[in-house]
């Protein structure tokens, strides 16, 4: 029994010699691609390549020069089956052998059978000008690909600056109105326009919050925006790292209790002192804390978790701010893009969470911009706040230098 690679964009096609081959004893695996097949062919080094001449992407000839410069495809046969190709240009590229469609079904076995067994058709003298005429067809196609390529990589790069003033403008245009909406509100609230009734303070409180919300996710969508294109300002002043994980959790607090999810810990040190802009850090830890109470099942727990090191040459210090959920976990996959701006697990309709996909993001170009980072674990590897907990724990670091090398001892 040999393996048998066929690549053939024509299902009927592939079908048949399936079956034929598979008659005989042949392991049969196809595909419609050139490109997929050269992938194929090199992961699982089959006894005998079948492959069509006119294809996608790479045509039967570049699949055939591909495989010859691979070292394990030396001694694999290549043979060409098609109604339009050249024998001549197949063999000069380095094809075995040449069999004409449509395929007798009563001499195919036999004629696969002495490929196998070491049959090569024989060359002629004028294939080494037959292959560099098909080189230089080659490159030129090549060339035609990179320029077309080049201009495809233009109109994204324009699409994206596009995309980014676009969600600037927009995110101005909604920030506008919101600031007289939010300072009526509060002197509505706090009674400065006469008194109010406890329903209509509870329906006021109603909007307050909505309004909060709406006012986050268009600093979010602007910060994003601000990220992409490097225009971000960071300011440096001096904060407490404990104080800043102490206002995120009152922050997000109403939004666990509005999710029925319990928050344990943190338990901070009395004083972490640092430098650098404790707003937009205070916010990035927000959004993982609102990410943690999303994708947690009412009743159950999320742990936060604070720390504090010191490098061993004692000139930098780090703070790890880390929340752990009890939630579903996070594919290996996902691990990564959900860092995206503007991806999510579930991108549906239908999905039974909020969210836009902008907080993950910003809270990784936030510790970054700080000299830290955002690292994911699924399920968390340790404890968080004492508890063990399934789903995926989220680690916001970040890190600054607090001193300079010493010159050595005194003398």
């Amino acid at each position: 029994m040999a393996r048998v690679l066929h690549i053939e964009d024509e299902p009927s096609n592939r079908l048949l010699v399936r079956k034929l081959l598979e008659s005989v004893g042949h392991e049969v695996t196809d595909t419609d691609s050139g490109l997929d097949g050269v992938r194929l062919a090199a992961e699982n080094k089959p006894d005998l390549i079948l492959v069509d001449i006119n294809i996608p992407d790479l045509d039967g000839y570049e699949v055939t020069l591909r495989l010859r410069g691979i070292a394990d495809m030396a001694g694999v046969p290549i043979v060409a089956i098609t109604a339009e190709g050249d024998k001549e240009t197949t063999l000069a590229v380095g094809a075995d052998g040449f069999i004409e469609k449509p395929i007798d079904v009563r001499e195919f076995p036999g004629q696969v059978a002495r490929f196998l067994g070491g049959h090569t058709e024989r060359r002629d003298s004028d294939t080494d000008e037959l292959l560099r005429v098909r080189s230089q067809k080659i490159v030129a196609r090549l060339e035609t690909k990179a320029v077309e390529l080049s201009q495809a990589n233009r109109k994204l790069e324009e699409s994206a600056r596009l995309r980014h003033e676009f969600f600037q403008n927009l995110s101005h245009e909604f920030a506008t109105p919101m600031t007289p909406v939010r300072g009526y509100l509060k002197l509505l609230i706090d009674g400065e326009l006469g008194p109010l009734t406890p329903l209509q303070l509870k329906c006021l409180n109603s909007v307050r919050s909505s309004t909060e919300k709406l006012r986050g996710l268009i600093d979010t969508l602007l910060d994003v925006s601000h990220l992409e294109t490097g225009r971000l300002q960071l300011y440096e002043r001096e904060y407490d790292f404990s104080q800043v994980v102490a206002r995120a959790v009152t922050e997000a607090s109403p939004r666990f209790t509005e999710a029925g999810v319990n928050l344990i810990g943190p338990d901070t040190p009395d004083e972490m002192p640092g430098r650098g802009d404790p707003d937009k850090l205070r916010r990035a830890m927000v959004h993982i804390l609102d990410n943690a109470a999303k994708f947690t099942p009412r009743g159950n727990d999320v742990a936060v978790g604070v720390s504090a090191g010191v490098s061993e040459d004692s000139l930098s210090k780090t703070f790890e701010f880390v929340v752990a959920d009890s939630g579903p976990g996070i594919t290996p996959t996902d691990r990564e893009r959900i860092m995206q701006p503007f991806y999510q697990v579930d991108g549906s309709a239908t999905r039974t969470v909020g969210g836009v996909g902008l907080g993950l993001a910003y809270a990784r170009h936030v510790a970054e911009a700080l000299g830290g980072g955002i690292e994911v674990e699924s399920p968390p590897l340790g404890p968080v706040a004492g508890r063990q907990l399934s789903g995926t724990a989220v680690s916001l670091t970040v890190c600054q230098t607090v001193g300079t090398p010493s010159d050595g001892p005194d003398s």
